[in-house]
């Protein structure tokens, strides 16, 4: 695989691939699981999400702009926390939400695909398809950074003109009339846990954008265009999923959308457009979940392979030959084959919020506690983000202790093993670098 270098991504190629994960994760991915959480809010959810995402986003626009670095998470959490097991386990909650969006992503190919044949979700090609998927992402991303780039400039305008067409229709075959699509009450039988809990998938939704930070400095003058790719990827994805949201609610009542929620805007093109439409709108899918999950395959690989280098993480190349990005490509799309196979949407976005709201209030109190001063960040920016993380998360494990307690359970127990695991790991490197760095010095 070509080395990564400096200066090989332009700022419309860094936005793509922002906008790459985001787009296929959550339009495709998670839309119908908001308006499970939501009901008939679940647009005004996507819209209220982008602007939490925008404060969370503000720590990571500060600290990029002012240390950009192919590391991005993993070098924001060094530069707050030290090579400690808090930088190596929150850095690896990151990587394993990335992992898990490829998982959910890959899932979502399958259900869409699906349709075309009018197999439902439970189908065993739905993983299957999501298999064959991560596997031809992996030998696209081996193909080199400028394929990559060119593939993913090319794929994020189709695709967001394919989706833009596909809301815009919506609202043509609804007459333009919001009245379906914004309900004039709230509806009672939602709790305010319930919505919070809505609000951790749509933050989920957006959280793609962390992506670009791990493009550091192989951006074209990268202490501005960091800074600006994030928040050109978010206003792009804001409008696509808002009107979408409105677009969908204007075509299918709110129970046909949970019924049909891994693969809610296929069953919104067949009343919209029919026969082709639904063609039409499986297509965007498909080409929005293939871009996706190959920019997130080229972004983790570049996280972890830093990792590696900054020996935070332990590393064996099993005999494999080539470079350790190689080797991380291999190890995290096998893990998301795994889960692929084993897990359903739900299960994984569920795994996916948690672990990424987890790792995002530890940037913001790395942020606020130790580098306010260096990035000149505002207190209260940071402060306001990491208190909505908080309540935002409390809820969402409520309402999945009530729902699906396997998630809470499964949850934790990764994040014990995972920072348990690290600080084992840490704390045997040191033992073991300490007698050799007494060798030198006798």
């Amino acid at each position: 695989m070509s080395e990564y270098k400096k200066n090989s991504l332009s700022l419309a190629g860094t936005v793509s691939l922002g906008t790459g994960v985001m787009i296929g994760a959550a339009i495709f991915a998670l839309l119908g699981q908001v308006a499970e959480l939501s009901g008939a809010l679940f647009p005004l959810v996507f819209l209220v999400g982008a602007i939490i995402v925008a404060f969370s986003a503000y720590s990571y626009i500060k600290v990029s702009d002012a240390y950009p670095s192919a590391g991005g998470i993993a070098m924001i959490l060094q530069k707050a926390y030290g090579k400690t097991t808090i930088t190596a386990g929150s850095a690896l909650l990151m990587a394993f939400a990335m992992i898990i969006n490829q998982s959910l992503v890959a899932r979502t190919f399958g259900s869409y695909t699906m349709q075309l044949f009018d197999v439902g979700s439970k189908s065993f090609w739905v993983p299957a398809l999501g298999v064959l998927l991560l596997v031809a992402t992996f030998l696209i991303n081996i193909a080199g950074n400028k394929f990559i780039q060119k593939s993913a400039l090319v794929m994020a305008i189709l695709k967001v003109g394919g989706i833009a067409i596909f809301a815009l229709g919506g609202l043509w075959a609804a007459g333009f009339s919001f009245d379906a699509a914004i309900p004039t009450e709230i509806s009672g039988e939602y709790s305010m846990a319930s919505y919070l809990g809505a609000l951790a998938l749509a933050i989920l939704a957006y959280a793609g954008f962390t992506t670009i930070t791990n493009s550091g400095d192989e951006v074209k003058n990268p202490h501005k265009n960091v800074g600006r790719a994030i928040i050109i990827s978010l206003v792009i994805c804001t409008v696509v999923y808002v009107f979408v949201a409105i677009a969908v609610a204007a075509n299918l009542s709110v129970p046909r959308i949970i019924e049909a929620k891994d693969y809610s805007l296929a069953e919104a093109a067949r009343p919209a457009f029919g026969k082709y439409g639904l063609w039409f709108t499986v297509g965007i899918a498909i080409l929005a979940t293939v871009s996706s999950v190959v920019a997130n395959v080229f972004a983790i690989s570049r996280m972890t392979a830093m990792l590696t280098k900054m020996k935070l993480i332990p590393h064996s190349h099993f005999g494999m030959p080539g470079r350790i990005q190689k080797h991380m490509l291999v190890y995290t799309v096998t893990i998301a084959i795994l889960l692929t196979i084993f897990f359903d949407l739900s299960r994984i976005a569920s795994l996916g919020a948690v672990f990424y709201i987890v790792m995002d209030m530890v940037v913001h109190w790395g942020v606020l506690k130790h580098l306010r001063k260096d990035v000149n960040a505002n207190p209260v920016i940071v402060i306001t983000a990491l208190i909505i993380d908080g309540v935002v998360l409390a809820a969402f494990l409520w309402i999945k202790a009530s729902t699906d307690f396997l998630v809470v359970w499964l949850s934790l127990t990764l994040m014990i093993l995972i920072f348990a695991g690290e600080k084992w790991f840490l704390k045997r490197r040191k033992e073991l670098s300490d007698p050799n760095e007494n060798n030198k010095h006798e």
